[in-house]
């Protein structure tokens, strides 16, 4: 057997023989396995090599190619938006705790805002809705120049009757009619009167050819633009007698006063027997008074107006005037097909305040006065509104035109007992529309601050309250005029 047959292993086996014998004897056995590992151990690197030299290409032969999976991209999961950095809150210092704790506002609440950025400075109960007293005529007014336009008349007229004779006084809502003659004011100046009304009745009645030797001789009242009851049932009757309200009749006269000049005097219990017998002396000779209803498509005879929307505001808001108050809620209804009694004054008025885009929730609307103390609106809704009217939105400057002034020449806050003494430094500053009912006092309005900043506010003194709760309220006001908008809320 040659040698170069026996398994390697059988060589080395051989006693008495190393490595280098077997050399000697086999040198070209040695050679070729030597050859052999040698290129083995070439291709190994060579595999290393191309793996990890750039450009090396090893040949297909030598090469182990292994697939390696394409690793999946991780997303990170999204990070979520960081919400808008809130402004840092200024540190208000100027703190009125105290005199909201003062005993003589009973149940106070109170809502004041920087009316130039609607930042609310300082709230005690300021969403919940409570009575308002003649505060609420803010509101009615806002009503009725969204819903009538400053510019709306009401008007009286009177139309040819059913009957040989006979015409019709057709009451129209407006009030402030006055029986006095023409160049004698009333207190509700440039109000329309009865007898010029009268005067145009004559004119037409003997200019028709076919009352040609037919006297007037019978007056018909019709009374239903408005329909009853006349009285809210939380009016105090006592108001009559003592001359702050009448009776709410689509026909009167003068407010029903006695007395036509004075804003306060007594009214009666009949204001439509009133109107009627005024004007049947003003149309003289003998006529009979009847109450009833214009014939459908009657011929109208004469027709006056009253003052525009835009200066029965101002009358009303100025000294407080109730009954003002009430014929612009109660035509607030009417126009807006709400209805015509004090049913309707709900949906007429708070939809009338709808176009402003102020949350109207919880107000609660009995009459337009504010003389009702199941009346409720939150001084929110007040001190939003009065932004508005502070910056003259739409027809909202002429609330604020018709508002009482702190100090100033006229109005209910021009009065003795208000902002006196040292309340006075504010004189000039407060625009406010007062408010007094048995169980409270308002004030809601606008202030011009001693820092010049625009403060929008409502104030309320609710429950046992008496006369010097109004001292109190002006004095927590002069405090806000002098915070201005360093007012705490602390």
């Amino acid at each position: 057997m040659d040698n170069a047959d026996l398994p390697a292993d059988a060589v080395a086996r051989e006693p008495g023989r190393g490595l280098g014998a077997a050399f000697a004897r086999h040198p070209r056995i040695w050679l070729i396995g030597a050859g052999a590992l040698v290129l083995a151990l070439f291709g190994t690197g060579a595999v290393f090599a191309g793996v990890a030299t750039v450009g090396d290409e090893p040949s297909a032969a030598s090469v182990v190619t292994t697939a390696t999976p394409t690793p999946t991209a991780t997303v990170p999961p999204a990070r979520p938006a960081p919400a808008a950095a809130t402004a840092a809150s200024q540190l208000r210092t100027c703190s009125v705790a105290g005199l909201a704790a003062d005993s003589r506002l009973a149940n106070f609440q109170a809502q004041v805002v920087n009316a130039s950025t609607g930042e609310v400075l300082f709230d005690r109960g300021g969403t919940t809705a409570s009575a308002t007293a003649s505060a609420l005529k803010v509101i009615t007014s806002a009503a009725a120049l969204s819903v009538l336009g400053p510019d709306y008349r009401a008007s009286t007229t009177v139309v040819k009757g059913a009957e040989s004779g006979q015409v019709v006084l057709v009451g129209g809502g407006d009030l402030t009619l006055s029986r006095l003659p023409t160049g004698s004011e009333p207190f509700y100046t440039g109000a329309a009167h009865l007898d010029d009304l009268a005067a145009q009745v004559r004119t037409a009645w003997d200019a028709d050819p076919a009352n040609a030797g037919v006297p007037l001789t019978s007056l018909v009242l019709d009374t239903s633009y408005f329909s009853g009851p006349a009285w809210d049932d939380g009016w105090a009757r006592a108001e009559l007698s003592l001359g702050y309200m009448p009776a709410i009749t689509a026909l009167q006269v003068d407010g029903d006063r006695d007395n036509p000049a004075r804003s306060t005097s007594p009214r009666s219990e009949d204001p439509i027997g009133r109107a009627g017998s005024a004007f049947a002396e003003a149309l003289g000779g003998a006529v009979t008074v009847t109450r009833g209803a214009a014939p459908a498509g009657a011929a109208q005879l004469a027709a006056v107006q009253s003052q525009p929307v835009s200066t029965l505001i101002k009358q009303a808001l100025i000294v407080s005037d109730n009954t003002i108050a009430e014929m612009l809620a109660r035509l607030v209804s009417v126009t807006s097909g709400a209805g015509n009694s004090f049913s309707s004054l709900q949906q007429g008025i708070v939809g009338g305040l709808a176009g402003y885009g102020i949350d109207t929730t919880g107000i609660v609307i009995k009459d337009g006065s504010g003389l009702s103390p199941a009346n409720a609106v939150p001084p929110r809704y007040f001190a939003e509104l009065f932004i508005k009217i502070n910056a003259r939105e739409g027809n909202l400057g002429v609330i604020f035109d018709g508002l009482p002034v702190a100090g100033g020449p006229s109005g209910s806050l021009s009065y003795s007992d208000r902002f006196s003494g040292a309340n006075a430094v504010a004189d000039g500053a407060v625009f406010a529309k007062t408010g007094w009912i048995t169980n409270g006092y308002t004030l809601a309005g606008v202030i011009h601050s001693a820092d010049g900043t625009p403060l929008t506010f409502a104030v309320y003194a609710l429950g046992n309250v008496r006369d010097n709760a109004k001292q109190a309220i002006d004095t927590i006001t002069t405090a806000f005029f002098r915070c201005g908008d360093n007012l705490s809320n602390n």
